[in-house]
């Protein structure tokens, strides 16, 4: 059983990218994926540099903050700002987000860092009008891509683009507890040898940046403490779970 356990929001803020650093470093996470629209992308870029082991992929973001591209108009409000999660698909048009995660994709490897995977910020890929231009665009660069979701039919729909036996997503918001993630690693543990899983994780740090632009805020915090704690560490080990990330897949 192997188990890629992957920080969404590498660059988010300099808070958030110095928690993933650190639950890689002292933790369980394994790997990250960069928002490629964020005006830190410099920073996490310097870290990642300095964390080669890190597996950094690209988080496709579409609900939060601005575009890379010019001309996306069905992606952005009147302020020139993403549509939020719960509207963005009451607009969006599919040549717009091609052109919008095409050019985040580009970004991404103008740093000069080699991509290991795709997965997308707020999971917006699942979506039907988004999960086959993800697919196309991971096609075309020769990524793996997060599975969109555990049904079969979406495995079939990834064709020859890689990607992991089951997601586990469980690990968020109320139910983050050191009972759920030593639940999904029972479960992980369980699996034949050579199936694999992610588990999505969002540890981080804290600053005003993040308490200016989240939701998501003080669970991060928690995430982290959960991933780096010594009682999960040794879970793991316990298990006999092999840790990767998507390098390796």
């Amino acid at each position: 059983m192997k188990l890629i356990v992957n920080a969404d929001d590498f660059g988010y803020t300099r808070a958030v990218t110095y928690g993933i650093v650190d639950a890689f470093q002292n933790g369980i996470v394994t790997s990250t994926t960069m928002m490629c629209n964020s005006p830190h992308i410099d920073h996490a870029v310097e870290l990642a540099n300095q964390n080669p082991d890190l597996g950094v992929g690209v988080h496709l973001v579409l609900t939060s903050g601005t575009p890379l591209s010019q001309a996306v108009p069905s992606i952005t409000d009147p302020n020139g700002s993403f549509y939020s999660q719960h509207v963005i698909f009451n607009h969006a048009e599919p040549e717009d987000i091609e052109r919008e995660w095409t050019a985040q994709v580009e970004r991404f490897l103008a740093t000069g860092l080699s991509p290991t995977h795709l997965d997308s910020h707020h999971n917006v890929h699942e979506h039907d009008l988004a999960l086959p231009i993800a697919i196309s665009i991971a096609d075309k660069y020769g990524l793996p891509l997060r599975r969109a979701n555990n049904e079969p039919k979406t495995a079939i729909n990834y064709n020859t683009v890689k990607q992991t036996t089951f997601m586990m997503r469980d690990f968020y918001g109320e139910q983050v507890s050191y009972e759920t993630l030593e639940g999904q690693l029972r479960n992980v543990s369980q699996l034949n040898e050579d199936e694999t899983v992610e588990i999505n994780c969002h540890p981080a740090y804290i600053d005003s940046d993040l308490v200016s632009k989240s939701s998501y805020i003080d669970t991060r915090l928690k995430e982290y403490e959960i991933l780096t704690s010594d009682r999960i560490k040794n879970y793991v080990h316990e298990l006999g779970i092999q840790l990767m990330n998507y390098r390796m897949l």
